[in-house]
């Protein structure tokens, strides 16, 4: 999309007399779709002024989980209206959407660089919580069905050229000792260590929201504990930035829900399954859309089906 057909689209939804782009430019991160960042000049009217903004569009090609930008963007209405830190959502066009932009920084690695942050712990919990207070039936978000994750994942690999036994044994391990499911909630299934923004220990939004869905909390705990998403600091359990205590007890006391700590292990294991089958779709999407990024995705198998047989 060019500036001048952005600013066009700003103009018409804020009912101003003129808008302009300025800046316009790709931004890091991102790996299904694209993020760019602007300033965007409104001349009158009730948003009139100077705002920072984001456009994110589709990618060339997606990953089964992920959903449309529509469905992300009510995704993300629903959560800031919970009081979720999250870019607010302003406007949705055909193929994009618009939100303010947040400030801060995403790298997973350099987020893990200083050792522990346990405040931002405790945010992070605090705002897992408020995800998990939106809970069905939603009309907004009737577009959320009921999953079977094992079922689709192994049919998944049924339909892989190359056979991946690590990850079918670790499957029928899980299906063998699948903890019950007590509750459902809104799961945002990417709630990482890269994917939220923060300065320093204050957290300052969550992103990425192309896998939410009904599930249970235990599923976003563990999640974000696995270690596959410690980013090196394989020591600090949750996310690479605190002790797996801290983050728990944090979450504990703002949701008010009581964990259950073997359920947190069977997801980590499960994480570790579910983010191998999203590197061989990453992996596979090279074939329209080719990409170093996701070549390397695509390289992290080995990694994680060794994880899977190591647990």
């Amino acid at each position: 999309m060019t500036p001048a057909l952005l600013a066009e689209f700003i103009r018409a939804q804020a009912g101003a007399s003129a808008a302009r782009v300025d800046d316009l430019q790709l931004l890091a991160g991102g790996a299904i779709q694209e993020n760019r960042g602007f300033t965007a000049t409104i001349a009158d009217g009730p948003l009139a002024g100077v705002h920072e903004l984001v456009v994110r569009t589709e990618a060339r090609s997606r990953v089964p989980e992920s959903h449309t930008l529509a469905a992300q963007f009510a995704l993300i209405r629903a959560a800031h209206q919970a009081g979720v830190p999250v870019a607010e959502p302003l406007w949705l066009g055909d193929g994009f959407f618009i939100a303010r932009r947040l400030d801060g920084s995403t790298l997973g690695s350099r987020m893990v660089r200083d050792g522990a942050k346990p405040a931002l712990a405790a945010a992070l919990a605090q705002a897992l919580a408020r995800i998990h207070t939106i809970k069905p039936p939603r009309a907004d978000l009737a577009f959320l069905k009921p999953r079977s994750l094992i079922a689709e994942y192994r049919a998944y690999l049924d339909r892989e050229p190359e056979p991946h036994p690590a990850l079918e044994w670790g499957l029928r391990a899980l299906e063998r000792t699948a903890p019950q499911s007590r509750e459902t909630v809104l799961c945002h299934r990417d709630f990482r260590t890269g994917n939220y923004m923060a300065v320093g220990e204050t957290l300052t939004g969550i992103l990425d929201w192309e896998f939410a869905g009904w599930g249970e909390p235990h599923e976003d705990v563990g999640w974000f504990c696995a270690k596959c998403w410690r980013f090196g600091a394989v020591a600090r359990e949750a996310g690479g930035i605190a002790d797996r205590e801290t983050f728990i007890r944090a979450y504990e006391a703002a949701s008010g829900r009581a964990i259950d700590r073997a359920a947190v292990r069977w997801w980590e294991r499960m994480a570790h399954v579910r983010w191998a089958i999203i590197a061989l779709h990453q992996a596979a999407r090279r074939t329209v859309e080719p990409s170093l990024e996701l070549a390397l995705i695509g390289r992290r198998l080995p990694e994680l089906e060794y994880e899977v047989l190591r647990a």
